[in-house]
């Protein structure tokens, strides 16, 4: 038998946030836990969807059941309903995946996705913001080549946080400004081109592992830590899923 990835409990909590479950009306899903032990088996090994073993059904069936979900952002909606953020304070970094040569066919060509062109090659930048559990907040994806800091505003964007622990490639006047207007503790050490070397919490920096611990736990996902996927939303929801059950370990 395949090796499987959810435990009871964590099945208990997903379970009820999955469409076509027997209390919904009309029909019910074809065993819900068994496509969602699919799915991830699929997100952990990286291999192609031909190759899922039989105990999880017709490949090509799990596989537009899939299809639908990211469609449908099914994946995106079961991790923000499983989500209880401790935002006491938060990180926000970013990691490069390099992009393998299956996710570069993408219709209308690379440019309308997150994949660009670096010194590692073809390569996606995943930039996160974690909680102060060093579990995942939100996500956004940029190309590889993009500086970490096009992708803040969209991660800080709605949030409220008590402090910010970032490294010093974060360190620019217009963030450290909307921290100090929004109340927020800025928890980043200055470039040291900076002619005032401004004060930051040492001690609380040293928390900022948790995020790279983060990207650590999220990489021994092999779909992610080698980007197979030709759109965006694929690849996104292969996040969203991975992060949900590192969430709930």
């Amino acid at each position: 038998m395949t090796r499987l990835t959810l435990s009871d409990a964590q099945w208990a909590k997903i379970e009820p946030y999955c469409a076509g479950k027997e209390t919904d009306v009309g029909r019910t899903a074809v065993n819900n836990r068994l496509f969602i032990e699919a799915v991830l088996w699929i997100v952990r090994t990286g291999s192609p969807w031909r190759d899922l073993p039989p105990e999880f059904g017709n490949w090509n069936s799990v596989y537009k059941r899939y299809r639908r979900w990211v469609k449908s952002d099914r994946f995106s909606n079961l991790f923000n309903a499983l989500n209880d953020p401790d935002l006491e304070y938060a990180m926000i970094d970013g990691t490069i995946v390099k992009v393998h040569r299956h996710g570069q066919g993408a219709k209308g060509g690379l440019g309308r996705q997150a994949i660009g062109k670096s010194r590692g090659g073809m390569t996606t930048k995943i930039m996160a913001m974690v909680d102060a559990l060093g579990n995942l907040v939100d996500f956004t994806l940029l190309k590889g080549q993009q500086h970490d800091m096009a992708g803040v505003k969209p991660l800080i964007k709605d949030k409220e946080f008590g402090a910010l622990l970032a490294d010093r490639a974060f360190d620019t006047d217009w963030l450290l400004l909307d921290l100090e207007e929004r109340g927020s503790k800025a928890v980043i050490p200055p470039k040291r081109s900076r002619l005032k070397q401004r004060d930051f919490d040492k001690e609380m920096y040293k928390w900022r592992y948790l995020i790279e611990n983060f990207f650590c736990k999220l990489k021994d996902f092999k779909k992610i830590a080698m980007r197979a996927e030709k759109t965006d939303k694929s690849f996104a929801a292969n996040i969203y899923l991975a992060a949900t059950v590192i969430h709930l370990r």
